[in-house]
This record gives C-alpha cells, structure tokens and sequence, in this order.
C-alpha cells in the first residue's frame, strides 16, 4: 500500500494547483450558489476572499463591480487566478497573521479555508481587525464576515506526480463555529446548511462586525 504524504496548505496547494482548478462544479455544489447572493449588493465594495485559491469566488465578486483582494499562501493557485483576472489584486500571506491594516474591507468571504486552520480565533480575530467598523451616526452595521465550514473529517488523498498526498485539516463543530464568532463580538445574520438527505456537508455563516 502506498504511504499517503501530509503536507501543510502552502505545500499542499502549490503541488496540487492543477488538480483543483479542475474541481470548481464540485465545490460550487457544497454550496449550491449561495454565498454571492448571501453578500447582498457588492458593486465597489473592498472586498477580502481570504483562502482564494485559484480564484473561484474571486471572480465572480470582480465580475459583479467588486474591489477585490484574493489571499492565499499557494502562490500556483495565486497564479492560475492571475491569468483570468489582471485587476484583482492577489497577495501571498497566512489567515492567521493578515498583512493589512485595520478597517480596509468592507466584506470579507473565507470558504472552504477553516478547515485548514486548527485556531479559529487567530483568524476570526484579524478578520475582526482588518473589516471596518458600524458607522458613527445613523443605523446599519459594520463589516461583514461570510465564511463556510465543511463536514471533513478527513481530508482526501489526491493522487500527484510525487505520490499520494493530504492537505493537513481540521474538523470543526458547527455550534464551537458560531460559539467562537459570537465570543469575538461578531453578530450572527445567518447560520445554513446545506444537505445531502439528513447530513449537512457544508456550513455557511454570515455574520458583522
């Protein structure tokens, strides 16, 4: 039997860049279309897609009028989203340790992105600081947060010039999401799912600062 390799998510996606542009359908379909609508309008709004990738959500955001920024530590992935796409601005850099300063977006989208962090408050807490602020005076609320949680409790083996390999994750319990969101002051606006039969696979949270 063929010993599968884990590698970290820079090293991972970098080697297997090629594998996940081909997978677009597949990932649309953990989250039958919903988050762009969930954003509401986003005609030139600054908007952060942390965990870009190849730049799936990414483009369609641009496409909308979206001032778009797309991070990601696999500079392949990063890549294949710059051959689409010249205008969206694209920086390598870790979830964890965001290198802009605070109040810059006004939304910030992370799919398909936790279950690669093993600390979600590191993450959730520069999310916080980089999105800007309820306004002073008169109603509405501040930035906002959409992210998706996937039902992985495993991640899968993918088969690459070097061998087998897994992409190091995470599983996280849908209530410990929201419970650790909520501790960090955001707001809740939305907690879905979506299901195959009585199973969720994926979890998709909307929430503001």
């Amino acid at each position: 039997m063929q010993k599968v390799k884990i590698l970290n998510s820079k090293d991972g996606y970098n080697l297997t860049a090629d594998y996940y542009a081909k997978k677009e359908k597949y990932w649309d379909s953990f989250e039958q279309y919903q988050v762009v609508p969930l954003l509401g309008q986003v005609k030139d709004r600054e908007i952060l897609d942390v965990g870009a990738g190849n730049g799936r959500l990414s483009l369609r955001l641009a496409k909308a009028g979206a001032k778009v920024t797309a991070l990601d530590v696999s500079e392949e992935m990063l890549n294949k989203l710059k051959s689409k796409n010249q205008k969206i601005k694209v920086v390598i850099g870790e979830a964890e340790d965001l290198p802009f300063e605070d109040n810059s977006f006004d939304i910030v989208i992370a799919t398909f992105l936790i279950v690669h962090l093993k600390d979600l408050n590191l993450f959730f807490d520069e999310v916080y600081r980089v999105l800007k602020p309820a306004p002073r005076l008169g109603s509405g609320q501040g930035g906002k947060f959409l992210l998706t949680n996937i039902n992985q409790r495993k991640a899968p083996e993918i088969k690459t010039e070097q061998g087998l390999v897994e992409i190091e994750s995470y599983y996280h319990r849908p209530e410990q999401v929201i419970e650790d969101l909520e501790t960090l002051a955001f707001s809740i606006e939305e907690n879905k799912f979506v299901k195959e039969g009585e199973t969720w696979v994926n979890q998709i949270v909307l929430v503001s600062k």
